[in-house]
């Protein structure tokens, strides 16, 4: 690892400021794709900017139409949290379902999605609760936002703030774990909302995550044969292509059936 300054910043402005004087600076949070890439020489900043401890960006607020998370928040707290547990039970299991406890107290809601890899947990239920991303700069609309294999809409420089999650009347997240990193081999988020309106997104399977609109179509039939475009997922030392296909209907109706229990 080369050798790098490293500044610990109290507000995002401080950040920002920081980051104008050195574009080859990388902001740090829970550091958990960051420092294993430093690590193995992938990416070599000049400085880390540490905005782990700004203050808002470990928020979580509720109100009448939405759940709004810091994008420093750690994963442990997204599943600990009374809040997120009442008003978006399938968000706060899935949080409980990240890698292992160790990555849980450190890993960070922002720093997945910025990151975007494509078997993680978050951008399913980003997808599928109707997500914004709110940076520094401007509002994202989760649609809008993954853009491609570990790719987003985020300019250089900008700093994700929060993101802000509609509530669902209910919601449901089922997986299947790569045994060793914890990351989804396949993993289903389904939303039910007003007037039957259901979204289902998909990980873990393709380039990056989806919604599954077949899905979405037969949601009150889950028992019926729902195709999933075996061109569009990926076959790894993992698992084939067709084992994710068969993975991914199982979980969604695994996931369905839950909703239907609790409606």
């Amino acid at each position: 690892m080369n050798p790098f300054k490293y500044h610990r910043v109290e507000n995002l402005q401080r950040a920002k400021d920081q980051q104008n004087l050195d574009e080859n600076a990388k902001y740090l949070s829970g550091g958990m794709t960051l420092l294993p890439a430093m690590k193995h020489g992938l990416i070599q900043p000049s400085q880390l900017i540490d905005i782990s401890t700004i203050v808002e960006l470990g928020e979580i607020q509720v109100d009448a139409l939405s759940v709004t998370i810091g994008a420093a928040t750690k994963h442990d707290r997204v599943a600990t949290s009374s809040l997120v547990q009442k008003e978006i039970s399938g968000l706060a299991y899935l949080a409980s379902q990240i890698g292992d406890a160790q990555v849980r107290v450190r890993g960070t809601l922002g720093g997945s999605l910025a990151n975007n890899d494509p078997a993680a947990d978050y951008p399913a239920a980003t997808l599928a609760l109707k997500g914004q991303i709110i940076t520094d700069r401007r509002t994202i609309e989760a649609e809008d936002f993954f853009t491609g294999f570990y790719a987003t809409a985020l300019e250089d420089g900008e700093i994700i703030r929060k993101v802000r999650f509609i509530k669902p009347v209910q919601s449901a997240y089922a997986k299947f774990k790569q045994a060793a990193s914890g990351y989804a081999l396949a993993g289903v988020f389904v939303a039910l909302y007003p007037n039957q309106e259901v979204r289902v997104a998909v990980t873990g399977v393709g380039q990056g995550v989806f919604r599954w609109l077949a899905a979405e179509k037969h949601y009150s039939d889950s028992s019926q044969v729902i195709d999933l475009h075996l061109d569009n997922l990926i076959t790894d030392l993992h698992a084939t292509s067709k084992y994710r296909a068969h993975l991914a209907k199982v979980l969604f109706n695994r996931a369905a059936t839950q909703i239907k229990q609790y409606t």
